[in-house]
């Protein structure tokens, strides 16, 4: 299996990379905290003409119909640049929900809004181990409840996020969209997505806190010379690095086979190396920086809470190792299974 990006993903990504550096996300970011979604929206119209959020849509909905690999190149840069708002719910999960669904009269319904950036939507999953709530629903046009049924709804009590620019709210039914028996495909395809989405995010985010740790070693000095020249620094620094380049196979495997009978188990071991290893890097972070990354106007501490908030997003740790360790013991019993052993 080939894990190298063609250079079409690399010039994408490097044209998604300029345009939310430009963009000024951190300034974004505390606006959307303080509840001005202003300058968020305008950067997620962007990223909507840039072809970012019609990428997991059909074309006959008005989107691009990319691949998954393609959408975990653009949230990895979404990831880089920390950039606000519902972005994993309106982009990756909701449009793959919504289309595994057998009518598709509800797709047609939101998705090609969702695609011009005119309207955002989120969701919250209903399940063990899944959060409950929904990101932004304050924010968002579209507010649909995933479980037994796939509702409308709206949202109820606020829920507080370790990061001030996530909102998260409980969310009521009110009108349903769809139930039966093929909802169930529907919604675990739609958080699957959604949960490679911000696996892609995790890592992007490790990657710009590997970054600002290593510029930030080499301007501090410390004796007379630059931290970054001390070996407990380098070793640190090294160690992060190590485990984004090792976590970041195991995100484009799980691209590569969303479509296939491994599914489940490829995104949680994705999403369980991803945010170990951004949550490796974030630690870092704060302990080469020192004081200043304790600080609340340093724009580190924007990606320092968000891989907290990310690591638990889209289902707990504990959740993902149990749909691995389910999906390993399946192989081996089916593998006992055809050799004939009891």
């Amino acid at each position: 299996m080939r894990f190298a990006l063609s250079p079409e993903q690399l010039d994408f990504a490097a044209s998604l990379r300029k345009l939310l550096e430009a963009g000024r996300a951190p300034s974004a970011v505390r606006a959307w905290a303080s509840g001005d979604s202003g300058p968020g929206r305008a950067l997620i119209r962007q990223l909507a003409e840039a072809g970012v959020l019609g990428l997991a849509i059909a074309e006959e909905h008005g989107g691009i119909g990319a691949e998954p690999i393609d959408l975990v190149v653009a949230f990895q840069e979404i990831g880089r640049a920390a950039v606000p708002g519902p972005l994993v719910e309106t982009a990756a999960a909701i449009p793959a929900l919504l289309q595994a669904l057998p009518d598709q009269s509800p797709a047609a319904r939101w998705l090609t809004d969702f695609a011009e950036g005119t309207a955002l939507g989120t969701v919250a999953f209903a399940g063990p181990g899944r959060s409950g709530v929904a990101l932004d629903a304050d924010a968002a046009e579209v507010v649909l409840l995933a479980g037994e049924r796939l509702s409308i709804g709206h949202r109820t009590g606020l829920v507080r996020s370790v990061d001030p620019a996530r909102r998260l709210f409980a969310v009521a039914a009110d009108e349903t969209v769809i139930e039966g028996e093929q909802v169930g495909a529907a919604v675990a395809a739609g958080f699957d997505t959604g949960a490679l989405a911000c696996a892609a995010q995790l890592l992007g985010a490790g990657k710009a806190l590997l970054h600002a740790s290593t510029e930030y070693a080499k301007q501090r000095k410390q004796f007379g010379k630059p931290i970054g020249e001390f070996q407990a620094v380098k070793q640190k620094l090294a160690d992060v690095l190590i485990a984004l380049d090792l976590a970041e196979p195991l995100l484009y495997r799980a691209a590569l086979t969303m479509t296939g009978p491994t599914r489940g188990r490829d995104v949680s071991a994705a999403v369980i190396a991803c945010g170990d290893a951004a949550y490796r890097a974030a630690r870092t972070a704060l302990q080469v920086h020192g004081a200043i990354g304790y600080t609340a106007e340093y724009d580190l501490s924007l990606w320092l809470t968000k891989v907290t908030a990310l690591r638990s997003a889209w289902g707990t740790p504990d959740l993902h190792r149990a749909r691995i360790a389910h999906a390993l013991r399946a192989d081996t019993d089916q593998e006992r299974a055809e050799r004939g052993i009891a």
